[in-house]
């Protein structure tokens, strides 16, 4: 069984979702689907100039990672222009905000989307070690999950 993806953090949400060629004719017009992380990927490295390394770190996936995206990315992009397709940015594993939790009664600490607090009960979120609804953000995390305000603190996107 292969291993779950992993949110992919982004700090950009896109204006506009898609983009289409003109033409002439009534005709349906093919479109390449852009996750957003891939055009979070070709904003970072292609537009604003960091190099793989930073693009990787602000993205918390690794390079290799960052370079699979970005050359998903790129390939549909070039298709789009080269066959006058139209682009739809939608879908993926992207999120605006990842808590750092831990678990007050076993210790161990991982990772969560802040997608999955909107969507689920607070009750309902479990150490998967223990299964301990004892949680909270470890230190330093910015949507503070368990001081009260993560639910309120990021904004969701539209997968």
């Amino acid at each position: 069984m292969p291993r779950p993806i992993k949110w992919r953090k982004i700090e950009n949400i896109p204006v506009q979702y898609a983009f289409i060629p003109v033409r002439d004719e009534n005709i349906q017009i093919e479109t390449n689907v852009l996750k957003f992380e891939e055009l979070e990927a070709i904003r970072l490295k292609d537009l604003l100039g960091y190099d793989q390394a930073e693009c990787a770190e602000k993205m918390e996936v690794s390079r290799p990672t960052f370079q699979r995206i970005l050359l998903s990315a790129r390939e549909k992009i070039a298709d789009s222009l080269v066959n006058g397709k139209g682009i739809q940015v939608r879908g993926g594993k992207a999120t605006q905000n990842i808590c750092r939790l831990i678990c007050s009664e076993c210790g161990y600490r991982w990772v969560e989307n802040y997608e999955k607090f909107e969507t689920s009960m607070e009750s309902e979120i479990r150490c998967p070690k223990c299964g301990s609804i004892n949680i909270a953000c470890e230190k330093g995390c910015r949507t503070g999950y368990g001081l009260g305000n993560c639910r309120r603190g990021g904004k969701r996107i539209n997968l």
